[in-house]
């Protein structure tokens, strides 16, 4: 006897359950601002190392505002790869509103998801597991200095 209901296999019902789970984060992360908005907002750093200042203009996103709350911040800067520089920050950042975004290029100011650091770019770099914060706009070449270093974040 049939009930005229086909059968559901344990994938099917994986995959529906694993559907149910992201698809609301997916849909929420696409309301207010967008997932990368790339707008200047009025949230400008001051980062200093070694001597040397970089300021930065965050974007208008949760993540960028999330971490702008967290300053003043005390860190350390440290090279990764040939093209960053990271500071690892005390707490994760929300990733609300977050999503892949295009135009990456240098001296973007990023969040690592995976890791919870900050990523400093100084050259080219395609990765999906950031969130873009801002953009450096004075005394980014600092970052082409190898080292470690004691970072201040804060404020203008």
């Amino acid at each position: 006897m049939t009930t005229g209901h086909p059968k559901l296999s344990r994938r099917a019902l994986l995959g529906a359950a694993l559907a149910s789970t992201l698809l609301p984060r997916r849909a929420r992360s696409q309301q207010g601002r967008g997932p990368a908005s790339q707008e200047p907002a009025d949230m400008k750093i001051r980062m200093t190392f070694d001597g040397r200042t970089m300021t930065a203009t965050l974007y208008d996103n949760p993540s960028a505002r999330d971490f702008f709350s967290m300053l003043p911040l005390d860190l350390t800067i440290d090279d990764y790869a040939h093209n960053e520089k990271i500071a690892y920050l005390p707490r994760k950042l929300t990733e609300e509103g977050s999503g892949p975004f295009g135009n990456e290029q240098p001296y973007d100011l990023c969040y690592f998801v995976p890791w919870g650091n900050l990523a400093m770019f100084y050259a080219g770099y395609r990765h999906p597991g950031l969130i873009r914060l801002g953009r450096f706009d004075g005394g980014e070449e600092a970052l082409h200095i190898r080292g470690e270093f004691p970072l201040r974040i804060e404020r203008m």
